[in-house]
């Protein structure tokens, strides 16, 4: 007898939402359009919301077909559904962005924060090669509970927060530079040897990571 989690192509952890308080997410860049719908369906009747990573417009349009109210982010890369109805308020994040090349990543993390009920404040182009633009808004990010800080080239920006607040900062380092900095590396690698305190890093481009972890940290 087929059980309720099991498809052709993939067995879904259907009771993940019960041990973590959110469920599967669906990793969308190496699955056909059919494969991310029907697993998308599947958690969707059973959990009220679901979330596809790193996907596309042909996937969005499979998935309008069995969930017609999903919503697709071009910018970042995300197809999500909700029929939750949000109580209140859970947590406070503040997501930070060096550049407006950085913007998608910070999309891809304000609307992982947004479906794991927090609030979420975006703060946009305060790189460290103008230093009076984050220190115009730093306030505003003391105000939140943890802070996402999203930056390629050389990385600098989560150094510059983490020396400021006092609050958990999650470094994102992104595939935005050229030369030595290709591909994020050069972010990377600044990011883990800050010599600031209260900073974790994610993967190079892991909004969804950085988005989650900050849900997690938030809603505490």
């Amino acid at each position: 007898m087929k059980k309720e989690n099991d498809l052709d192509f993939a067995e879904i952890d259907l009771e993940r939402e019960k041990r973590t308080g959110f469920p599967e997410v669906i990793y969308g860049e190496t699955k056909t359009p059919d494969q991310s719908a029907k697993i998308a369906k599947k958690i969707y009747d059973k959990s009220d919301i679901f979330l596809i990573t790193r996907t596309n417009s042909k996937t969005y349009n499979q998935v309008k077909k069995l969930i017609p109210e999903a919503n697709f982010d071009r910018s970042a890369k995300l197809i999500w559904a909700t029929r939750k109805q949000k109580t209140k308020t859970n947590g406070y994040v503040s997501v930070v962005c060096a550049g407006t090349s950085d913007i998608p990543i910070a999309k891809e993390v304000e609307i992982t924060a947004k479906l794991m009920g927090c609030k979420v404040l975006v703060i946009k182009d305060v790189g460290v090669t103008g230093i009076h633009r984050i220190l115009n808004q730093i306030n505003k990010i003391r105000e939140t509970d943890c802070v996402v800080a999203i930056a390629g080239m050389e990385g600098a920006l989560p150094t510059v927060i983490a020396g400021l607040i006092d609050k958990p900062v999650i470094a994102v380092p992104t595939s935005i530079g050229f030369g030595t900095g290709e591909k994020g590396y050069s972010a990377l690698l600044t990011m883990l040897n800050s010599c600031a305190p209260g900073i974790s890093v994610v993967n190079i481009d892991a909004g969804f990571s950085a988005g989650f972890q900050a849900g997690l940290i938030a809603r505490r």
